[in-house]
């Protein structure tokens, strides 16, 4: 068999001064909570996963705008042909299409916003 003991022979591997052995451990800050570099990491795959899914919302808008639009625009034309005479059929069309792009662009312009403003943070 062979001697396992350290320099010391006294089967100690790595003593200090006060007797107490030596362990590699995880950096740790006073309180013993991990040091920031593994916080930093953590944080940064959160916002990474945060733009992600923001981007899955904004393209989820954009994709259900594109599809009520065209339902409605279907719907609210027969309907318009159905109900009001025809002097009045263009304008109301342009009203009504102008609020639908409305809304579209404010749902657009407040998730491009959050995009930006968690990048930038």
């Amino acid at each position: 068999m062979t001697d396992r003991t350290g320099g010391d022979g006294a089967g100690n591997d790595a003593a200090d001064a006060d007797g107490d052995t030596a362990m590699t451990t995880e950096p740790t800050t006073e309180t013993g909570a991990p040091t920031r570099e593994a916080s930093a990491d953590e944080e940064s795959a959160v916002d990474r996963l945060r733009t992600t899914l923001n981007y899955a919302v904004l393209g989820g808008l954009l994709l259900l705008a594109a599809i009520s639009a065209v339902q409605l625009y279907l719907a609210v034309g027969r309907t318009i042909s159905t109900f009001v005479t025809y002097e009045y059929r263009a304008p109301l069309m342009v009203a009504f299409n102008l609020a639908v792009l409305l809304l579209a662009a404010l749902g657009i312009s407040l998730q491009l916003r959050r995009l930006s403003g968690s990048e930038e943070g």
